[in-house]
């Protein structure tokens, strides 16, 4: 009886063991906001001293990868009446999952910062609006909306 009283405790202490190793998830790591997060190289772009309002029609929406390491984001192209302008809403999967859907021909207007990423003029937006709908992505700051939880 002692033999098979100390068998059952090892056995249940090794499945502690293996269970709560298996609980901690060792080597996975939670990535966030794939590099569109606050404080992030990408982030800390957007100035709010350059913060301007454009209007025009989306001539394309693409997804990109602004930097290497990031989640992929979506990006528009817009024809304003002197330029077709460049500019970046967010991650993908948070822009993917609004019910405001931006779609080539749309007409736009943008609120955001101007910056230059790559050598060339691009727009990190704030706001989008089309039609009465808004879709809200930064805070004046350029603090990201998906990021708010954590704040």
């Amino acid at each position: 009886m002692k033999k098979y009283f100390a068998a059952m405790v090892i056995m249940v202490a090794f499945g502690l063991l293996f269970v709560t190793d298996s609980y901690a998830q060792r080597g996975m790591k939670w990535k966030g906001s794939g590099g569109w997060g606050p404080g992030t190289q990408y982030s800390r772009m957007f100035d709010p001293k350059t913060v301007e309002t454009i209007s025009g029609e989306v001539v394309s929406v693409d997804k990109i990868t602004p930097m290497k390491g990031m989640y992929y984001g979506i990006h528009l192209m817009v024809r304003t009446a002197k330029s077709t302008v460049s500019v970046h809403l967010g991650p993908g999967w948070y822009i993917e999952n609004q019910d405001v859907k931006i779609e080539p021909k749309d007409k736009i207007e943008i609120k955001g910062s101007r910056v230059t990423f790559d050598g060339r003029p691009v727009i990190i937006a704030a706001e989008v609006k089309k039609g009465d709908e808004r879709l809200k992505l930064r805070d004046e700051n350029g603090f990201p909306v998906w990021a708010g939880w954590r704040r």
